[in-house]
């Protein structure tokens, strides 16, 4: 494997600001991400604040010994109870079979930065993978893109749900995932890895039941050795440690809300758009209803002094929230405003990972974060890959193209370009003459016969239609006939687009890491990670 670096936007405005530093953005955060000693500055500013340190230990490793603890990861938990050590952190949803491919690239993020920090400060820094275990849009994480003839096919896992269940409750229907793996696996056809491969999704699926255990246990298992630690927001242990930042939040409910709205406004002043749905009643928690096994949003309702769920489902007094918070805080999860919030209270967090989205979100938390008294930590965009394999690397040489165009715009453009060089001319104008001899000719029998039989002038006008549609009929046979002289030239440009933009998304959106796994081996994860990968906002092409 080999990387090479390019300069290419993010895929939004914001981001792309975000990683050029400009004027507008950076009064929204409270680090420059890449200035030289940001890093120290924000150890020194998590030296003067208290972490849990030993309960997030604690839970981790009671957490994690399901799945096996090995020594490596052993000694990260106890670098964790050290009072000099930092977190790098990021997280996201648990996907079926770990998701897009960014997951993996966040992941590889956290690792890498983890790695880098702990040389460059001295101290140790502790990779740390947060779950949205809370989350509950089952039809965000149910599925996988697989390669269909020319186009991405999306395969959903059969399996369904009901209600608004968080996914580290959804229990995996184990007969009937072992049968879909088995039906992806058949179509990217047998190699000497898919044994091995298989083997052990199937025994995955055999000792965990849950969406997030299975996305864990993938994940772990891809970056064995690496350290690295993993955590779930839906975990009912971890709301017991989150428990009195529960009742901070809901104590602060208005104050929180009012700071998320004038940070918002401030961005809007900026020209750009917000993306966290909003409202001055915002209580920025989920309720947990377990008798609807449903995650309800709930508003405070200043009149009535209540916090509601919609349409009245639920109804507490802040006195009984703040009750289920110290009692039966798994009852509670946080929502996208809060969970930054929460995950900075738990950890020391040195730098967050995050994708583009989320870069031009938190930085509607800044007032929020302040009204606490903290600073957000310095957001480090993740790492942005893609794999180039050398069979789509000869097509893009052979036919000339600039890699940077096909990953932004795809190939659609150049093979017009190509298709407009090997078209016949004179036979396209030859069929635009003979289309308007037809139009003239009928308009003048027309004329004719409107005065002497103008019953006949539907019977004219479909036998016109008719004639026109044959001229086109074999005008498409003809153009068939060239892409089919020229299909070789074509399926290049299919196989690249395919490759790098499929369905006009980045490669990271929509491919899954097993298509990758069965055909490069068990531990290409393993070798994708142990490359040399620089922080300088730059998209990494990884040559495989």
């Amino acid at each position: 494997m080999e990387i090479s670096d390019l300069s290419l936007p993010a895929v939004n405005r914001f981001a792309s600001e975000y990683l050029e530093q400009s004027d507008a953005v950076r009064p929204f955060f409270h680090y420059t991400y890449n200035t030289p000693g940001v890093d120290r500055e924000r150890l020194d500013d998590l030296a003067s604040r208290d972490f849990p340190r030993e309960k997030i230990a604690a839970h981790i490793e009671s957490y994690m010994s399901r799945f096996g603890i090995s020594a490596q990861t052993h000694e990260t938990i106890e670098k964790l109870k050290r009072p000099d050590s930092a977190v790098v952190i990021g997280g996201q949803q648990a996907g079926i079979l770990t998701g897009p491919l960014y997951t993996i690239h966040k992941v590889i993020s956290i690792i890498r930065l983890a790695m880098l920090e702990e040389e460059r400060l001295g101290v140790p820094v502790v990779p740390v993978f947060w779950i949205a275990g809370e989350d509950h849009d089952y039809h965000e994480v149910n599925h996988i893109y697989v390669p269909s003839g020319n186009s991405a096919e999306k395969w959903i896992f059969p399996q369904k749900t009901t209600g608004k269940k968080m996914v580290s409750d959804i229990e995996i229907d184990r007969g009937l995932c072992g049968e879909w793996v088995s039906k992806i696996f058949a179509h990217f056809g047998e190699t000497g890895h898919t044994k091995e491969l298989a083997g052990f999704i199937e025994r995955s699926l055999e000792a965990f039941s849950s969406y997030s255990d299975f996305f864990a246990a993938l994940v772990l298992h891809l970056f064995k050795d690496t350290g690295l630690l993993i955590v779930d927001s839906g975990n009912k242990e971890l709301r017991q440690i989150e428990s009195s930042r529960f009742e901070a939040i809901i104590n602060s409910h208005a104050e929180i809300s009012g700071a998320l709205l004038r940070q918002q406004e401030a961005i809007r002043k900026q020209g750009f758009t917000n993306t966290i749905e909003a409202s001055e009643n915002s209580a920025n928690l989920f309720y947990y209803d377990p008798t609807l096994e449903e995650r309800i949003l709930l508003e405070f309702d200043p009149e009535a002094e209540r916090f509601t769920g919609k349409s009245g489902s639920v109804v507490f007094s802040k006195d009984e929230l703040l009750l289920i918070a110290r009692e039966k805080p798994f009852l509670l999860s946080n929502n996208v405003v809060t969970r930054p919030l929460m995950q900075e209270w738990l950890f020391p967090v040195l730098a967050f990972i995050g994708g583009p989205g989320e870069i031009a979100y938190w930085a509607e938390l800044k007032q929020v974060f302040e009204h606490f008294s903290m600073k957000m930590p310095p957001i480090v965009p993740r790492l942005n890959i893609t794999l180039l394999e050398r069979a789509v690397e000869d097509d893009i040489q052979e036919l000339g193209l600039d890699i940077a165009d096909a990953l932004i715009h795809g190939t659609g453009a150049d093979e017009e370009k190509f298709l407009s060089s090997i078209k016949d001319e004179e036979l396209d104008e030859a069929f635009e003459k003979a289309r308007d001899a037809i139009v003239r000719q009928y308009e003048a029998l027309v004329e004719k016969a409107a005065a002497s039989v103008p019953s006949l002038l539907p019977i004219m006008k479909k036998n016109e239609s008719i004639i026109l549609s044959q001229v086109a009929f074999l005008e498409k046979k003809l153009e068939e006939a060239l892409r089919l002289k020229h299909k070789a030239v074509l399926d290049k440009f299919a196989r690249i687009n395919l490759a790098l933009r499929p369905d006009g998304s980045p490669q990271e959106r929509v491919w899954n890491i097993v298509y990758y796994l069965n055909k490069y081996g068990p531990d290409f994860v393993s070798r994708l990670a142990a490359l040399d990968y620089q922080f300088d906002g730059k998209h990494k092409v990884v040559r495989l």
